[in-house]
């Protein structure tokens, strides 16, 4: 059963999502409610946090912005593909 919210978004925020929405053909609260649903999803099914806790590091914030050092070290790697392969 679905549930009607009332959001008040900033309006950077809601220049985006109707800029998104014409784009994409659908309307502003229909696509609100998918980035709302893929979001919440995201952080409570995250597949890595089983592993939350399970190594030592230095890195104190690991368990929050672990998807913003697997995305830097992807690009790392990446680029030093493109190095190799030129």
């Amino acid at each position: 059963m679905g549930h009607t919210l009332l959001l008040e978004v900033p309006e950077s925020v809601y220049e985006l999502l109707t800029k998104t929405a014409e784009q994409v053909g659908r309307s502003r609260e229909a696509l609100a409610a998918e980035w709302l649903v893929a979001t919440v999803n995201r952080l409570a099914y995250d597949p890595l946090e089983e592993f939350i806790g399970a190594f030592s590091s230095d890195v104190s914030d690991w368990a929050d912005d672990h998807d913003q050092y697997l995305g830097k070290s992807l690009m790392e790697t990446m680029h030093n593909v493109e190095r190799e392969g030129a």
